[in-house]
C-alpha cells in the first residue's frame, strides 16, 4: 500500500495495524518476536504518517487497538520516534490524547500560575493609542508558557525516558514561535479577518505576513546569489552563498525578524537599534541556529562519565592521568564534527546579516491609519516596517534601523524584548562532561566552558591548556557542580503560588498592583522652587520603583512558571565558567545562586538522614538565615529552640498564622527550613528523619581572608576569623560602630546637618558592601553609590538627601578603614603596581620594529597628516595584557583593550564593528585597577574547585555559591574539614612568590619604555628608590648619550644623583662610555623624578619638555627590574584556620 502497488490508500486503522504488528512481533521487548521478516517500526510509520497527513491520534485512538496497555506502549514508541524527527508538535498531540503514560503528572493538580499582564491600547479614530480595560500576556512571557506546556506534555508520554525528554527540551525556540505565528495566522482566517479588516493590528499578524514574504524573497535571491558567484574566477574570493545555504530560507526569515524586533530600543536608540550591532547579532543568530540544528542531526552519543574511584581522589598523578586520557578519548570519539564546530568570523557575521536585513526591509510592510488634519477624513497608507537613517550621538554620526512608529508603539505593549531560549532552562539529564573548551554542558546545544565576548587571547590560552591536558582539574570540578541533583519544594512552591495569584506583596514577591503611594503635589509647588525640586524628585523615584516593581514581578513569573514545569522531575544545573574561574550554572532563571526565592524552591534530589550533628546544623541554619548569624553556635540554637512555637506556626499556618517566618533576613528559605526542622522533630526519630534541605558554610568576608593569608596578616586574620576565637569576629559591625562614634563627634562639634540625619542609622547592611569591595579597589564614587543604595532601601532617609548624605557617609567609612587592613592594602598595591607596568611593556622582539617609522603621507590641501614619532608609534605597540595561571592550571587573560573599529560595507550601510581578531592597544588604567580583585577571585574560585573535588572524592554532596558552600546537614562536619584542608593547602604553597616568578618568566624579554614611566599615575605608583636593576637600550637603537645627560642637566638635581659616580659604575667612570647598553638606576630616577624647578618661561619649558622626549626616545626598562618587591609576609600561620569554627560557619 505504501508503494501504490495495491491502488489502496493506507487509513489511520491500517497504521494502527501496523504499530500493533510491530508492538507484538517486532518490538525489542516483544514475547513473540519473529525474525526474518519486514516490519516497520515506528519511526518509518511517523514518517508515513506526516507525509499523508493522518493524526496520530487518529490512530492510536483506532478500535483496533484493543488493549490499554498495548496503547500505552504504542504512544510512548512514537513519541520516541517524534523526539527523533524533532517533531514537538506530535509529541504534545500525543500527550493530549487519552491513553497517557502510566505515571500521572507531577503538576495535574496544580493551579495555573497567573501571570503577568500588561494593558491592552486600542486605536483611537485620530490613531493614536489609548490604553483600555482589557489586558493582555506580554509576548515573551507567552512563548515561555506555551514552551514548557510542550514540556509538561511530554512528562506525561514519556514518563522514564528522560533523554528523550531532554532533547525535546533543547529544541529551537524559532519552531515554537514559527508555530505561534502560524497558529494566530490560520485563527484570523478562521474568523473572516485580514490586517484590512482590523482597527487594531496584531504584532504577531504582521510578523506572520513578513514572514510569508520573506521566504518568498529570500529563496529567489539565494538561487540568483548561488548563480553569481558560480561565476567567480578567483578562489579566494569572498562568497556568501554557502553560508545562506544552511539553513531553509523559512528558518533564515523566522531569524531575522525574531532578532530585529528583539533589539529594538537598545543601544541608546529609541525606537530602533544600531545598524552594525543589528547586522552582527543577525549573523550570529544564524551560526548559533546552523549549530544547534546539526547537533540535533548528529544525535552524538557520548561514553557515560566513568565512576571515579573514591578512595583514590582527584589528586594523585595516576588519577590525574586516567581522567586525562579518558576525556581525550571521548574527544576522540567526538571529532567527526569538527568542521561545522569551527566559529564564522565577524565579517561573514556583518555580511550575513546584511543580506537577510536588507532583504525584509524590503518586503516588510505595514498599513498606518490617522486622521488628515485639514479634513478630518481617516486616511491609510502602507509604509515600510523598518527604515535606514542616521543619528548622530556623542558628536558621532551613527547608522541606525528604525521601526515604524506603529510597529514600535505595538512593541512597548507586547514586550518582546527577551525572547527565552530553552538551553536556559535546566537539564533533566546530567550534563555532558566537559572534553575541552567548547565541548560540554547541554546534550545538544554548543556551550562554551568559558564566557567571554569575542577574545580570541583568551580562547586562545584556553585551547593551548585544554590541548596540553592542564585543565583536567577544572573540568572535573565542573563535572561535580553540574550533576548536583535538585528537585523543585514542593510544599514551598504551593505557598509561593497561592502568594502570586493573589497578587499580595509577601516575602519579597513584588505584588500585581504597585503598592506604594504616589507622592502628593504640594500646594506651594509653583511658587516653592524647592518644593518643586522635591516632589519632582520623589516623583520621578516613584516612576523608576513602579517599573522596577513590573520588571521583578515578570522575573518572578518566569522562576514560578518554570519551577511549576519542574515539579516532581530531577534537575539538573549544567556549569561554566567566567574568564576569572568563577562557576555560575548556566540557566539564569531557576537556580541556587539566583535570590532567596530561587534558593527556597530547591532542594537536593537526594535525601540523607539528619543524625545528632545534622539536626544541630539544621538549627543553626535557620538562625542563620532569620539574620543572627554573629552569636556562638550555642546561642543559635538556643536562639531555635526558644522559637520553636514560631516554627511550627510558620510551618503549617504559613499565611494565616503569626508570620514569623517573613521578618527573616531570607523569608523562603527561612520557611523552607522552618518545614524541615518541624517534620524531623515530629517525626518517631528526629536523627533519622531524611532531609533533603541545602545546608550553607559561608566565609567571613572571603576576599578579606585571602588578603590576610596571603600577607600573613595577624591582625586582619582576627578580623575575618582566620584566627581561633571564642565568638564570631564580624568586621562589618565594628566597621559600623567606629562610623558611629565619628558621627556623634560630628554632631557635638559642627551640629552637621547629615550626621543628625544619619545618626543611629549606620547599620552593619549599609557599610558592608563597601567595607567589602575596599580591599578591590572601590573609589569613592563607588562607595558612595553601593552606600546611596542602602540608605534608599532603609527608606528613612529623604531621597532628597540620599546623594549628599551617602556622600558624607562615605568619606567616613572609607576614613574608618584606613589602616585596618593595611597588610591587604600593600598586597593590592603590589597588585595594582605590576599591572601597570605590564600593560606599559612591548615584547622585547617587537622592539626595533617598533622603532620604525613609518614614512609621512603626502600631504594634501585638506589634510595635513599627523606628525608620527617613536613615542606615539611605541603606545601603538602596548598590547601586552596581564596574564597568570591559577593553582588548578587555568589561565587568566584580562580583556580590557582600547576598542578598534573595522569598516565594513554592506547592502544596508558602511557599519563599523569591533573586530576581535585585530590587535588593539591594552586598556592599562582598567588593567591594573581590575587586577587585584581579579586575582583574588581566581583564587576564591580555585579554593571552591579544590573542595568540590574532594568533596566527590568523600562521596559528598555538594553545590556553592562562589564563597558559599552548601552539602546535607549530616555532611556539614565533613565539609567543614575539606573547606579548612584545601584553603591551608592553597596558602601553603606560597602564591604571591610564584605569582611573582610566573610573571619574571613570562614577561623576561618584556621592555618599558622609559617615556611610558613618566606619566602622573605612574609616577605616583613607581618607588623607584625601592627598586634594584638598570636600563637597559637595545644594542640595534643608537644611543645619544649627550641627549640624556642635557636632559638630566636640564631637570637641575643634586649632582650627587647624577654624577657617573653610581651604583652601576663604582670606580667613578662614565659607564655609559664604557658600555653603551647601560644605564645608571640613579640616572633613571633623576630622569623620572626631577625636584621642583622656579618660574621660567613658557619657551623654556617646551624647550626642555622637547629635550627630554628626544633624549628619551628609543630607551627601555626591563620589566622584570622594574617589578616591585613583594611584601613582607607577616607571622600568621595558616594552619590554625585548622581550629578556627567560625572561619566558614
Amino acid at each position: 500500500m505504501e508503494s501504490g502497488e495495491e491502488n489502496i490508500t493506507p487509513t489511520a486503522g491500517t497504521y494502527a495495524i501496523a504499530l500493533m504488528a510491530w508492538l507484538r512481533f517486532s518490538a525489542d521487548d516483544s514475547p513473540l518476536l519473529i525474525t526474518g521478516i519486514t516490519t516497520h517500526n515506528p519511526t518509518s510509520i511517523l514518517r508515513s504518517l506526516i507525509d499523508r497527513q493522518i493524526s496520530v491520534s487518529m490512530v492510536v485512538a483506532d478500535r483496533s487497538i484493543t488493549s490499554s496497555e498495548e496503547a500505552e506502549k504504542i504512544i510512548q514508541a512514537l513519541s520516541k520516534a517524534a523526539v527523533e524527527l524533532n517533531l514537538s508538535k506530535v509529541v504534545t498531540e500525543l500527550g493530549q490524547a487519552e491513553a497517557l503514560g502510566s505515571k500521572p503528572d507531577a503538576s495535574e493538580d496544580v493551579p495555573e500560575v497567573m501571570p503577568v499582564t500588561v494593558t491592552k491600547k486600542v486605536t483611537s479614530p485620530d490613531g493614536s493609542l489609548s490604553e483600555s480595560d482589557v489586558t493582555e500576556v506580554p509576548f515573551n512571557l507567552e512563548v515561555l508558557r506555551k514552551h514548557l506546556a510542550h514540556v509538561s506534555l511530554a512528562r506525561r508520554v514519556l514518563p522514564e525516558d528522560v533523554a528523550a525528554r531532554q532533547k525535546l527540551l533543547e529544541e529551537s525556540v524559532y519552531e515554537v514561535a514559527v508555530e505561534r505565528l502560524r497558529r494566530q495566522a490560520e485563527h484570523f482566517e478562521e474568523l473572516g479577518l485580514s490586517s484590512a479588516g482590523l482597527k487594531q493590528v496584531d504584532l504577531q499578524q504582521w510578523m506572520w505576513e513578513w514572514h510569508q514574504k520573506l521566504q518568498v524573497r529570500l529563496k529567489e535571491d539565494l538561487a540568483v546569489l548561488v548563480k553569481d558567484e558560480a561565476r567567480l574566477v578567483r578562489a579566494d574570493s569572498p562568497r556568501l552563498a554557502p553560508f545562506m545555504s544552511l539553513l531553509t530560507p523559512a528558518k533564515l526569515s523566522l531569524l531575522v525578524i525574531l532578532e530585529l524586533m528583539r533589539m529594538q530600543g537598545t543601544g541608546g536608540v529609541s525606537e530602533g537599534m544600531k545598524t552594525a550591532r543589528a547586522l552582527l547579532s543577525v549573523g550570529k543568530a544564524v551560526e548559533a541556529e546552523y549549530k544547534a540544528e546539526m547537533c540535533r542531526k548528529n544525535n552524538i552519543t557520548l561514553p557515560a562519565n566513568p565512576a571515579r574511584a573514591a578512595e583514590t581522589g582527584f589528586f594523585s598523578r595516576l588519577r590525574y592521568q586516567d581522567l586525562h586520557a579518558r576525556r581525550v578519548a571521548a574527544r576522540k570519539y567526538m571529532e567527526d564534527a569538527e568542521e561545522w564546530r569551527s566559529d564564522w568570523t565577524q565579517i561573514v557575521r556583518v555580511r550575513v546579516g546584511s543580506f537577510l536585513v536588507d532583504r525584509l526591509m524590503d518586503v516588510a510592510r505595514v498599513t498606518r491609519t490617522a486622521t488628515h488634519k485639514v479634513t478630518g477624513e481617516l486616511v491609510t497608507e502602507e509604509q515600510p516596517a523598518f527604515t535606514h537613517s542616521y543619528e548622530y550621538m556623542r558628536g558621532y554620526k551613527l547608522g541606525v534601523i528604525k521601526l515604524n512608529p506603529c510597529v514600535s508603539d505595538r512593541l512597548a505593549k507586547d514586550g518582546l524584548r527577551e525572547t527565552l531560549h530553552p538551553r536556559h532552562l535546566p537539564m533533566l539529564v546530567k550534563p555532558r562532561p566537559w572534553l575541552n573548551y567548547n565541548e560540554g554542558g547541554y546534550m545538544y546545544n554548543k556551550s562554551t566552558v568559558m564566557r567571554f565576548k569575542d577574545s580570541q587571547e583568551q580562547q586562545a590560552y584556553l585551547k593551548h591548556a585544554s590541548a596540553q591536558g592542564n585543565l583536567e582539574l577544572v573540568f572535573a570540578g565542573l563535572d561535580v557542580l553540574g550533576s548536583t541533583p535538585w528537585k523543585v519544594n514542593r510544599r514551598i512552591f504551593d505557598v509561593v503560588l497561592r502568594v502570586w495569584n493573589s497578587g499580595a506583596r509577601l516575602g519579597k514577591l513584588p505584588p500585581a498592583v504597585f503598592d506604594e503611594p504616589e507622592p502628593e503635589r504640594p500646594e506651594n509647588m509653583d511658587s516653592d522652587p524647592k518644593a518643586r525640586i522635591v516632589f519632582l524628585t520623589r516623583q520621578r523615584v516613584w516612576a523608576q520603583n513602579k517599573g522596577n516593581n513590573h520588571s521583578e514581578r515578570c522575573s518572578v513569573n518566569y522562576k514560578i512558571e518554570i519551577a511549576r514545569a519542574f515539579l516532581g522531575d530531577t534537575i539538573y544545573l549544567p556549569h561554566n565558567l567566567d574568564f576569572r574561574g568563577r562557576a555560575y550554572p548556566i540557566p539564569p532563571h531557576l537556580n541556587h545562586i539566583g535570590d532567596d526565592l530561587s534558593r527556597g524552591l530547591l532542594l537536593f534530589a537526594e535525601a540523607k538522614p539528619l543524625g545528632e550533628r545534622g539536626l544541630r546544623w539544621l538549627k543553626i541554619h535557620l538562625a542563620n538565615l532569620y539574620g543572627y548569624d554573629k552569636a556562638t553556635f550555642d546561642e543559635r540554637v538556643i536562639f531555635v529552640q526558644e522559637h520553636l512555637d514560631d516554627i511550627f506556626d510558620s510551618a503549617e499556618n504559613p499565611l494565616e498564622g503569626r508570620g514569623w517566618w517573613q521578618k527573616a533576613d531570607d523569608p523562603w528559605q527561612c520557611l523552607a527550613t522552618c518545614m524541615e526542622l518541624r517534620d524531623a522533630l515530629e517525626s518517631p526519630d528526629p536523627l533519622a528523619y531524611e532531609c533533603a534541605l541545602p545546608i550553607h558554610q559561608d566565609g567571613t568576608c572571603n576576599g578579606l581572608q585571602h588578603y590576610a593569608a596571603l600577607g600573613g596578616d595577624a591582625r586582619g586574620a582576627k578580623q575575618v576569623n582566620l584566627d581561633v576565637g571564642d565568638r564570631p569576629s564580624d568586621v562589618y559591625t565594628y566597621v559600623a560602630n567606629m562610623v558611629e562614634k565619628r558621627i556623634v563627634e560630628d554632631i557635638e562639634k559642627d551640629d552637621n546637618k547629615y550626621a543628625k540625619m544619619l545618626s543611629g542609622k549606620v547599620s552593619r547592611k549599609v557599610v558592608k558592601q563597601t567595607v567589602m569591595t575596599t580591599v578591590y579597589g572601590v573609589t569613592f564614587i563607588g562607595a558612595r553609590e553601593q552606600i546611596e543604595r542602602q540608605l534608599k532601601d532603609r527608606g528613612d532617609v529623604p531621597y532628597e538627601d540620599t546623594f549628599f548624605a551617602s556622600a558624607y557617609l562615605a568619606k567616613k567609612v572609607l576614613q574608618c578603614i584606613g589602616d585596618l587592613f593595611q597588610g591587604a592594602q600593600d598586597i593590592m598595591n603590589w597588585l595594582t603596581l605590576s599591572a601597570r607596568i605590564i600593560a606599559k611593556s612591548v615584547p622585547g622582539d617587537r622592539l626595533a620594529e617598533a622603532m620604525l617609522l613609518e614614512p609621512p603621507k603626502r600631504p594634501t590641501k585638506k589634510v595635513t597628516p599627523k606628525r608620527v614619532t617613536p613615542s606615539t608609534r611605541l603606545r601603538k605597540e602596548q598590547m601586552t595584557a596581564v596574564v597568570w595561571t591559577t593553582p588548578l592550571g587555568l589561565p587568566v587573560v584580562q580583556p580590557y583593550r582600547k576598542i578598534k573599529r573595522k569598516q565594513i560595507m554592506t547592502s544596508v550601510q558602511s557599519v563599523y564593528i569591533s573586530d576581535p581578531n585585530a590587535p588593539a592597544e591594552v586598556n592599562a588604567q582598567k588593567q591594573a585597577t581590575a587586577f587585584p580583585p581579579n586575582f583574588i577571585h581566581s583564587l576564591d574560585a580555585t579554593h571552591m574547585l579544590l573542595t568540590a573535588l574532594e568533596c566527590r572524592t568523600q562521596n559528598i554532596t555538594f553545590a556553592s555559591v562562589h564563597d558559599s558552600y552548601w552539602t546535607h546537614a549530616s555532611s556539614i562536619d565533613d565539609m567543614s574539614k575539606i573547606i579548612r584542608q584545601t584553603f591551608i593547602a592553597l596558602h601553603s604553597s606560597d602564591i604571591l612568590s610564584r605569582l611573582e616568578s610566573e610573571f619574571r618568566e613570562r614577561y623576561k624579554d618584556y621592555k618599558v619604555p622609559v617615556l611610558a614611566l613618566k606619566t602622573n599615575q605612574m609616577l605616583r605608583d613607581l618607588r623607584v628608590s625601592e627598586m634594584t636593576g638598570a636600563v637597559v637600550l637595545p644594542q640595534d637603537v643608537s644611543v645619544d648619550v649627550e641627549a640624556l645627560e642635557s636632559a638630566a642637566e636640564f631637570s637641575a638635581f643634586d649632582e650627587s644623583s647624577s654624577t657617573p659616580t653610581s651604583d652601576a659604575d663604582p670606580d667613578g667612570g662614565d659607564g655609559m662610555v664604557e658600555d653603551p647598553g647601560r644605564v645608571s638606576i640613579g640616572e633613571l630616577r633623576a630622569v623620572l623624578m626631577p625636584q621642583k624647578q622656579g618660574a621660567k618661561s613658557e619657551a623654556r619649558r617646551r624647550t626642555k619638555e622637547e629635550v627630554e622626549e628626544e633624549a628619551l626616545q628609543g630607551k627601555f626598562v626591563n620589566l622584570v627590574d622594574l617589578l616591585p618587591p613583594l611584601p613582607k609576609k607577616g607571622e600568621f600561620d595558616v594552619n590554625k584556620i585548622q581550629s578556627s569554627v567560625y572561619f566558614f560557619s
